[in-house]
Protein backbone atom coordinates (compact mmCIF):
# COMPACT_ATOMS: atom_id res chain seq x y z
CA UNK A 1 0.00 0.00 0.00
CA UNK A 2 2.57 2.38 0.51
CA UNK A 3 4.20 1.59 -2.37
CA UNK A 4 1.24 2.34 -4.08
CA UNK A 5 0.70 5.67 -2.84
CA UNK A 6 4.11 6.77 -3.39
CA UNK A 7 3.80 6.28 -7.27
CA UNK A 8 0.39 7.60 -7.05
CA UNK A 9 1.68 10.96 -5.34
CA UNK A 10 4.57 11.17 -8.03
CA UNK A 11 2.13 10.52 -10.60
CA UNK A 12 0.08 13.68 -9.10
CA UNK A 13 3.38 15.85 -8.63
CA UNK A 14 4.35 15.50 -11.86
CA UNK A 15 0.57 16.56 -13.51
CA UNK A 16 0.19 19.12 -11.61
CA UNK A 17 3.77 20.55 -11.48
CA UNK A 18 5.18 23.73 -9.68
CA UNK A 19 4.38 27.26 -10.58
CA UNK A 20 7.86 27.73 -12.26
CA UNK A 21 7.93 24.26 -14.23
CA UNK A 22 4.18 24.72 -15.01
CA UNK A 23 4.19 28.09 -16.97
CA UNK A 24 7.56 27.28 -18.87
CA UNK A 25 6.16 23.85 -19.99
CA UNK A 26 4.16 26.48 -22.65
CA UNK A 27 6.67 29.34 -22.10
CA UNK A 28 9.55 27.85 -23.99
CA UNK A 29 7.43 26.86 -27.46
CA UNK A 30 5.61 30.50 -27.41
CA UNK A 31 8.84 31.90 -27.28
CA UNK A 32 10.97 30.08 -29.49
CA UNK A 33 7.98 31.11 -31.99
CA UNK A 34 7.81 34.63 -31.22
CA UNK A 35 11.96 34.84 -31.82
CA UNK A 36 12.97 36.85 -35.13
CA UNK A 37 14.24 33.47 -36.11
CA UNK A 38 14.83 35.46 -39.47
CA UNK A 39 17.92 37.23 -37.99
CA UNK A 40 21.01 36.60 -39.38
CA UNK A 41 23.22 37.43 -36.50
CA UNK A 42 23.38 35.02 -33.61
CA UNK A 43 25.25 36.40 -30.51
CA UNK A 44 25.56 35.66 -27.02
CA UNK A 45 24.08 37.63 -24.36
CA UNK A 46 25.96 39.63 -22.54
CA UNK A 47 23.73 42.01 -19.45
CA UNK A 48 25.29 45.08 -18.76
CA UNK A 49 24.68 45.01 -14.53
CA UNK A 50 27.13 48.11 -13.58
CA UNK A 51 24.44 50.97 -12.50
CA UNK A 52 26.88 52.91 -13.84
CA UNK A 53 26.69 52.13 -17.31
CA UNK A 54 27.16 51.87 -20.01
CA UNK A 55 25.48 54.89 -20.01
CA UNK A 56 25.15 57.61 -23.40
CA UNK A 57 23.82 61.18 -23.38
CA UNK A 58 23.52 64.11 -25.09
CA UNK A 59 22.12 67.36 -25.59
CA UNK A 60 20.68 68.16 -29.48
CA UNK A 61 17.88 70.33 -28.18
CA UNK A 62 18.29 74.32 -27.82
CA UNK A 63 18.55 75.83 -24.54
CA UNK A 64 14.70 76.61 -23.44
CA UNK A 65 13.22 79.79 -23.39
CA UNK A 66 10.74 79.65 -20.79
CA UNK A 67 12.77 80.88 -17.22
CA UNK A 68 13.39 78.08 -14.94
CA UNK A 69 11.69 80.00 -11.95
CA UNK A 70 8.15 80.15 -14.36
CA UNK A 71 5.89 77.07 -13.96
CA UNK A 72 5.04 75.92 -17.58
CA UNK A 73 1.40 76.29 -18.94
CA UNK A 74 -0.27 73.78 -20.86
CA UNK A 75 -0.37 70.14 -21.61
CA UNK A 76 2.41 67.19 -20.48
CA UNK A 77 2.47 65.41 -23.30
CA UNK A 78 4.46 62.03 -23.64
CA UNK A 79 4.71 59.07 -26.19
CA UNK A 80 6.45 55.75 -26.08
CA UNK A 81 7.60 54.20 -28.96
CA UNK A 82 8.88 50.62 -29.05
CA UNK A 83 10.91 50.25 -32.64
CA UNK A 84 11.85 46.87 -32.62
CA UNK A 85 15.13 46.07 -32.26
CA UNK A 86 15.79 49.71 -33.88
CA UNK A 87 15.73 48.56 -37.57
CA UNK A 88 12.89 51.24 -39.12
CA UNK A 89 15.06 54.53 -37.51
CA UNK A 90 14.49 56.62 -40.41
CA UNK A 91 10.94 55.60 -40.83
CA UNK A 92 10.34 56.24 -36.90
CA UNK A 93 11.67 59.80 -37.41
CA UNK A 94 10.05 60.25 -40.03
CA UNK A 95 6.48 59.33 -38.19
CA UNK A 96 7.40 61.15 -35.31
CA UNK A 97 8.14 64.29 -36.93
CA UNK A 98 5.35 64.29 -39.66
CA UNK A 99 2.24 63.25 -37.32
CA UNK A 100 0.98 66.19 -35.78
CA UNK A 101 -0.45 64.12 -32.85
CA UNK A 102 3.31 63.07 -32.00
CA UNK A 103 4.90 66.07 -33.13
CA UNK A 104 6.68 67.81 -30.31
CA UNK A 105 6.14 65.70 -27.29
CA UNK A 106 7.61 66.72 -24.16
CA UNK A 107 8.72 63.40 -23.35
CA UNK A 108 9.77 60.45 -25.96
CA UNK A 109 10.24 56.94 -24.27
CA UNK A 110 11.98 54.68 -26.40
CA UNK A 111 12.71 50.56 -26.20
CA UNK A 112 14.65 48.22 -28.19
CA UNK A 113 17.27 50.69 -29.09
CA UNK A 114 21.44 51.08 -29.42
CA UNK A 115 23.55 53.77 -29.08
CA UNK A 116 23.77 54.69 -32.84
CA UNK A 117 19.73 54.45 -32.86
CA UNK A 118 19.51 56.79 -30.00
CA UNK A 119 21.45 59.27 -31.52
CA UNK A 120 20.27 59.61 -34.81
CA UNK A 121 16.67 60.05 -33.30
CA UNK A 122 17.88 63.01 -31.04
CA UNK A 123 19.94 64.21 -33.51
CA UNK A 124 16.81 64.37 -36.02
CA UNK A 125 14.32 65.86 -34.04
CA UNK A 126 17.03 68.16 -31.98
CA UNK A 127 15.93 66.32 -28.49
CA UNK A 128 18.49 65.94 -25.54
CA UNK A 129 18.63 61.93 -24.12
CA UNK A 130 19.74 59.65 -21.97
CA UNK A 131 19.83 56.00 -22.50
CA UNK A 132 21.27 52.95 -20.94
CA UNK A 133 21.37 49.08 -22.58
CA UNK A 134 20.39 46.46 -20.44
CA UNK A 135 22.85 44.11 -22.83
CA UNK A 136 23.62 42.55 -25.79
CA UNK A 137 20.56 40.87 -27.00
CA UNK A 138 21.11 37.20 -28.88
CA UNK A 139 18.82 38.13 -31.69
CA UNK A 140 20.39 41.29 -33.25
CA UNK A 141 23.89 40.94 -31.48
CA UNK A 142 23.90 45.03 -30.62
CA UNK A 143 23.01 47.19 -27.65
CA UNK A 144 19.39 46.51 -26.62
CA UNK A 145 17.57 49.00 -24.20
CA UNK A 146 15.36 52.25 -23.20
CA UNK A 147 16.11 55.73 -23.56
CA UNK A 148 14.10 59.00 -22.61
CA UNK A 149 14.19 61.73 -25.07
CA UNK A 150 13.38 65.55 -24.49
CA UNK A 151 13.28 68.96 -25.63
CA UNK A 152 13.45 69.66 -22.06
CA UNK A 153 16.69 69.70 -19.91
CA UNK A 154 17.05 66.02 -18.84
CA UNK A 155 19.16 65.80 -15.19
CA UNK A 156 19.55 63.24 -12.38
CA UNK A 157 19.61 60.21 -14.82
CA UNK A 158 19.90 56.69 -13.06
CA UNK A 159 19.55 52.88 -14.38
CA UNK A 160 17.63 50.42 -12.43
CA UNK A 161 18.83 46.88 -12.74
CA UNK A 162 15.92 44.81 -12.78
CA UNK A 163 15.73 41.16 -11.19
CA UNK A 164 15.07 37.66 -13.25
CA UNK A 165 17.21 37.02 -16.84
CA UNK A 166 14.24 35.97 -19.35
CA UNK A 167 13.52 32.53 -20.03
CA UNK A 168 15.42 31.32 -23.93
CA UNK A 169 17.50 34.57 -23.85
CA UNK A 170 19.18 34.90 -20.41
CA UNK A 171 18.40 38.86 -20.92
CA UNK A 172 18.34 40.80 -17.53
CA UNK A 173 16.34 44.22 -17.94
CA UNK A 174 17.16 47.95 -17.27
CA UNK A 175 15.21 50.49 -16.97
CA UNK A 176 16.31 54.24 -17.56
CA UNK A 177 15.20 57.08 -15.35
CA UNK A 178 15.31 60.82 -15.22
CA UNK A 179 14.09 64.39 -14.07
CA UNK A 180 12.57 66.48 -17.21
CA UNK A 181 12.45 70.23 -16.17
CA UNK A 182 9.88 72.42 -18.05
CA UNK A 183 10.71 75.53 -16.19
CA UNK A 184 10.21 75.34 -12.44
CA UNK A 185 7.89 72.14 -13.09
CA UNK A 186 9.85 68.77 -12.17
CA UNK A 187 8.45 65.36 -13.59
CA UNK A 188 10.72 62.28 -12.79
CA UNK A 189 10.27 59.71 -15.81
CA UNK A 190 11.35 56.01 -16.22
CA UNK A 191 11.51 54.45 -19.39
CA UNK A 192 10.70 50.38 -19.41
CA UNK A 193 10.71 47.58 -21.07
CA UNK A 194 10.31 44.22 -19.38
CA UNK A 195 10.49 40.89 -20.45
CA UNK A 196 8.30 38.94 -23.46
CA UNK A 197 5.25 37.06 -21.84
CA UNK A 198 6.06 33.81 -20.57
CA UNK A 199 9.96 34.62 -20.34
CA UNK A 200 9.71 35.57 -16.72
CA UNK A 201 6.21 34.24 -14.56
CA UNK A 202 3.76 36.47 -12.99
CA UNK A 203 5.28 36.81 -9.49
CA UNK A 204 9.01 37.96 -11.02
CA UNK A 205 7.36 40.48 -13.44
CA UNK A 206 5.57 41.78 -10.08
CA UNK A 207 8.87 41.95 -8.49
CA UNK A 208 10.18 44.06 -11.13
CA UNK A 209 7.66 46.33 -11.04
CA UNK A 210 7.61 46.46 -7.57
CA UNK A 211 11.37 47.46 -7.68
CA UNK A 212 10.44 50.27 -10.28
CA UNK A 213 7.69 52.02 -8.01
CA UNK A 214 9.86 51.66 -4.87
CA UNK A 215 12.51 53.84 -6.68
CA UNK A 216 9.91 55.60 -7.44
CA UNK A 217 8.03 56.47 -4.15
CA UNK A 218 11.12 58.23 -3.29
CA UNK A 219 10.59 60.87 -5.42
CA UNK A 220 9.02 64.19 -3.97
CA UNK A 221 8.22 65.37 -7.85
CA UNK A 222 5.41 64.26 -10.29
CA UNK A 223 6.28 60.78 -11.71
CA UNK A 224 5.69 59.00 -15.37
CA UNK A 225 6.53 55.44 -15.75
CA UNK A 226 5.88 54.41 -19.56
CA UNK A 227 6.84 51.74 -22.04
CA UNK A 228 6.66 48.30 -23.00
CA UNK A 229 5.61 46.18 -20.44
CA UNK A 230 4.80 42.82 -22.23
CA UNK A 231 1.59 42.35 -20.27
CA UNK A 232 -1.66 43.90 -19.45
CA UNK A 233 -1.98 42.81 -16.04
CA UNK A 234 0.67 44.82 -14.39
CA UNK A 235 -1.87 47.89 -14.56
CA UNK A 236 -3.41 46.44 -11.30
CA UNK A 237 -0.20 47.16 -9.63
CA UNK A 238 0.44 50.55 -10.68
CA UNK A 239 -3.33 51.22 -9.61
CA UNK A 240 -2.85 49.96 -6.67
CA UNK A 241 0.19 51.72 -5.83
CA UNK A 242 -2.18 55.07 -6.85
CA UNK A 243 -0.89 55.62 -10.42
CA UNK A 244 -3.44 56.72 -13.06
CA UNK A 245 -3.52 53.98 -16.07
CA UNK A 246 -3.70 56.11 -19.14
CA UNK A 247 -3.63 53.50 -21.59
CA UNK A 248 -6.23 51.31 -19.33
CA UNK A 249 -8.81 51.18 -21.99
CA UNK A 250 -6.49 51.45 -25.18
CA UNK A 251 -7.44 48.78 -27.75
CA UNK A 252 -3.92 46.67 -28.33
CA UNK A 253 -0.95 47.99 -28.89
CA UNK A 254 1.33 45.37 -30.41
CA UNK A 255 0.29 42.73 -32.83
CA UNK A 256 1.19 38.91 -32.65
CA UNK A 257 -0.10 35.54 -34.78
CA UNK A 258 -2.16 38.40 -36.02
CA UNK A 259 -4.00 39.73 -32.87
CA UNK A 260 -3.31 43.14 -30.65
CA UNK A 261 -2.21 42.45 -27.66
CA UNK A 262 -1.93 45.97 -24.71
CA UNK A 263 0.96 45.76 -23.87
CA UNK A 264 2.48 49.35 -23.69
CA UNK A 265 1.62 51.69 -21.05
CA UNK A 266 1.60 55.08 -19.06
CA UNK A 267 1.11 55.56 -15.50
CA UNK A 268 1.51 59.22 -13.74
CA UNK A 269 1.41 59.90 -10.15
CA UNK A 270 0.88 64.06 -9.29
CA UNK A 271 -0.58 63.90 -12.52
CA UNK A 272 -4.19 64.03 -14.24
CA UNK A 273 -4.86 62.75 -17.61
CA UNK A 274 -5.91 65.43 -20.03
CA UNK A 275 -8.99 65.10 -22.29
CA UNK A 276 -9.08 61.33 -23.15
CA UNK A 277 -5.69 60.83 -21.54
CA UNK A 278 -4.29 58.65 -24.68
CA UNK A 279 -4.16 57.33 -27.77
CA UNK A 280 -1.94 55.56 -30.27
CA UNK A 281 -0.73 56.32 -33.67
CA UNK A 282 -0.13 53.72 -36.53
CA UNK A 283 3.37 52.69 -36.60
CA UNK A 284 3.21 52.82 -40.58
CA UNK A 285 5.15 49.33 -40.80
CA UNK A 286 8.25 50.58 -38.63
CA UNK A 287 7.37 48.24 -35.90
CA UNK A 288 5.51 45.91 -34.70
CA UNK A 289 3.95 47.62 -32.10
CA UNK A 290 1.97 50.92 -32.02
CA UNK A 291 3.22 54.26 -30.97
CA UNK A 292 1.54 54.92 -28.00
CA UNK A 293 0.67 58.84 -26.54
CA UNK A 294 -0.92 60.72 -22.98
CA UNK A 295 -1.56 63.98 -22.63
CA UNK A 296 -1.44 64.86 -18.56
CA UNK A 297 -1.89 68.03 -16.77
Amino acid sequence: MELAERQRTRRLEKRRLPGPRRWRRWAAPALLLLAPLTQSTCATTHNYLDLAGPRYEGRCAPPPATDARVPPSGTLRVVTFNIEFGRQIEGAVDLLRESETLRGADVLLLQELDPAGVRRIAHELGLNYVYFPSGVHPFSGRDFGTAILSPWPLEDARKIVLPHAAFITNLRRAATSATVLRGSARTRVYSVHLPAPGAVSSDERHEQVRLILNDAAGSIDAVVIGGDFNSRSVGKWFEKAGYHWLTKNLPGTARRFGIWWSLDHVFARGLRPEGNGAGFVESAGTSDHRVVWARLR
